[in-house]
């Protein structure tokens, strides 16, 4: 009597399909981008003017010195580019610096005796400066735009 293929097959079969999940399952840190690195400047300067600021941070109802919100937003940016999901500053904010992922609770900005506001918003208009949009969402005036005089009409006399 022969014996059966079968038990080869399976193991043939087990050992493959063992090979690829392990294949599947190294961490996507290994496959992840980091930000283009003009996304990345625009976070730096991003967490750099909330650290000159002085500015607190509300996070799920504790305040958190500028300095602690930093080191936060930064862990909270590098899951995220291990994972692969943010491209732009503005997605940092969206995903990570606009509110806890564990509460769904939004962070607050307090900005010495002025009143909380909302903390992505707070970022987006700091992002906004430092890409150069005015909050209108138009760009500044060039310097030499604004000192000069718009061009008039000639209004001499018809001869």
């Amino acid at each position: 009597m022969r014996a059966s293929p079968l038990p080869i097959l399976l193991a043939t079969a087990f050992t493959a399909f063992t090979a690829f999940a392990a294949f599947v399952a190294v961490p996507t840190a290994a496959w992840a981008d980091p930000l283009p690195p003009a996304a990345k400047a625009e976070v730096k300067a991003l967490l750099d003017k909330l650290i000159a600021s002085s500015c607190e941070f509300n996070r799920n109802g504790d305040w958190y010195s500028a300095a602690e919100a930093k080191s936060h937003l930064e862990r909270k940016l590098k899951y995220l580019e291990d994972k692969n999901l943010v491209k732009t500053a503005g997605q940092f904010i969206d995903l990570a610096a606009s509110k806890s992922s564990m509460s769904g609770k939004p962070y607050l900005v307090r900005c010495g005796g002025a009143a909380p506001v909302n903390g992505g918003n707070w970022l987006r208009l700091q992002l906004m400066g430092i890409q150069g949009v005015q909050a209108t969402g138009l760009p500044p005036a060039s310097a030499s735009s604004a000192t000069t005089p718009p061009p008039t009409s000639s209004s001499s006399p018809a001869r």
